[in-house]
């Protein structure tokens, strides 16, 4: 048995000024050997595809692409990437099944949904019978053309996501039975109208710790395969924007119906829950003050690398600065500040301009003298839980300076998700020696920093994840949908 794995992953936020073009693409494109060198040993949805092999079925690694969040995909690099996995796939085929690795939330400049679009161009590669499995992060705006083009569709159940290998093995589990004639998934999408506050999503509070318990039950039930509630992505401008519950079962699309129905409603008396108080940088500060055991992590909200900012925001660092906290440590992309570090050499005294230069409601920039404490090459291994499974990580050229106010700033040439604390401790930076570190995301950073920090306050900033979502200009979300529009009710 042959099943061929590839995709592209990509979480596109619609505000951001920074579009994927060709170079963006091919600088994260994986090729054959090179998937299974980076994931092989990790925990990423890849990972748990190459794991399904054994026996007599053999997995393919062919292309894949993950992409740091940002900004949607141009139009000519849609096209080149997607024309490169589909020649892939047919000039390596024939395949008895498809694994494909997407996110749920990519969009292109003129593609609204990007994964609905590869698993078309991938069902008319390989035919109406080929079984195609799709594992998706929590975050998919899932949409009905995607579980039309699709055997087997699920998402991971954890955020912060550290179930991503075992949700794709799952999927591969399903595809490799159904190759066999063991099963016949049949599939059932029910979208719910309701967008959850990313400050909501966390799967081990409430409300989604109470929806992940339904949709256990779910789960428990003779003939269901697969269930699934994404929770869904509320900074991609598009019609499929919000929440939705998938629902796969053995042959019997009537009880797979019934049970995505049943778990929608159960979401959808929730909705009240789907939004919360917030915390301003200054009552963020006055908690490290009082706190009884440190560090206090701080959720950069506004600056959510993981949801496609740019993470230069120095908000956190102004405020840290004025209210005269100096046992601070946080880390901002700033090459143009790496290059005048490394200008002036380790030990050096420099004046740096930090930050800002992506958005000006991040700012205003840092202007500081600063002590080039250290620097390295940006590149860090964690073989520990992570967000997404990710192993392997590289920073870019990366500078630690130590300003005359007293933050300790990790500057990166490379935006980096804040996905594990190795980053600092391979920098000789020990995160629990300071009264508050900063990570720019919101719940991404808590599996990889869980031994590092006595308490987390998310924190709400300004950018272009925004926990305000009543900031942005939407034009293409569908409508009515909750809370935007409090009569919206579940079809």
């Amino acid at each position: 048995m042959r099943l061929a794995a590839l995709g592209l992953s990509h979480e596109a936020n619609t505000f951001s000024t920074f579009p994927v073009d060709r170079a963006v693409i091919e600088e994260h494109t994986l090729r054959g050997d090179g998937i299974v060198a980076v994931h092989a040993t990790a925990r990423t949805t890849m990972a748990g595809y190459l794991a399904a092999a054994g026996g007599d079925v053999e997995v393919v690694p062919l292309v894949h692409c993950t992409l740091v969040p940002a900004g949607a995909i141009t139009a000519d690099a849609l096209a080149a990437v997607a024309d490169e996995l589909v020649t892939a796939l047919t000039e390596a085929g024939p395949f008895d099944g498809v694994l494909a690795a997407l996110h749920g939330a990519a969009v292109g400049e003129e593609c609204p949904d990007v994964d609905g679009y590869l698993l078309h161009r991938f069902r008319a590669a390989v035919g109406p019978t080929v079984p195609i499995g799709v594992a998706l992060d929590l975050h998919a705006n899932v949409s009905a053309r995607m579980v039309a083009c699709s055997d087997v569709l699920a998402t991971y159940r954890t955020n912060p996501h550290v179930d991503a290998r075992e949700r794709a093995l799952e999927v591969a589990e399903l595809v490799v039975r159904t190759v066999r004639g063991e099963i016949r998934p049949t599939q059932a999408f029910q979208p719910v109208p309701a967008v959850i506050n990313i400050l909501c999503q966390n799967t081990g509070s409430e409300p989604m710790s109470e929806v992940m318990a339904d949709l256990a039950g779910v789960l428990d039930r003779p003939g269901v395969l697969s269930a699934t509630v994404a929770e869904g992505y509320p900074y991609a401008d598009v019609p499929e924007m919000g929440m939705s519950v998938t629902v796969v079962t053995d042959a019997d699309p009537d009880a797979a119906a019934a049970h995505a129905r049943e778990l929608a409603e159960a979401v959808w008396r929730r909705r009240s829950a789907f939004d919360t108080a917030r915390v301003t940088p200054e009552e963020a500060l006055r908690r490290v003050a009082s706190a009884p055991a440190t560090p206090l992590l701080l959720l950069d909200v506004g600056d959510n690398i993981g949801g496609g900012s740019p993470g230069d925001s120095v908000v956190l660092l102004n405020a840290a600065r004025a209210a005269g906290l100096a046992d601070l440590l946080t880390i901002v992309a700033d090459p143009v500040s790496v290059a005048a570090c490394e200008r002036a050499g380790a030990g050096a005294t420099v004046e740096l301009t930090i930050g800002a230069r992506s958005d000006p409601r991040t700012g205003p920039p840092v202007r500081s003298s600063a002590t080039v404490v250290g620097l390295h090459d940006g590149a860090y291994e964690d073989p520990g839980p992570t967000h997404g499974g990710t192993r392997f990580f590289d920073a870019g050229r990366t500078a630690v300076v130590r300003l005359d106010s007293g933050q300790t700033v990790v500057l990166t040439s490379r935006v980096v998700m804040p996905s594990s604390a190795v980053q600092l401790t391979s920098l000789g930076l020990d995160p629990r020696r300071f009264a508050a570190v900063v990570a720019k995301g919101v719940h991404s950073p808590l599996a990889g920093y869980a031994d590092h920090y006595a308490a987390a306050v998310w924190v709400d900033t300004p950018g272009v994840t925004s926990a305000r979502l009543d900031e942005f200009s939407y034009t293409r979300r569908r409508r009515p949908l909750y809370p935007f529009e409090p009569e919206a009710a579940l079809p």
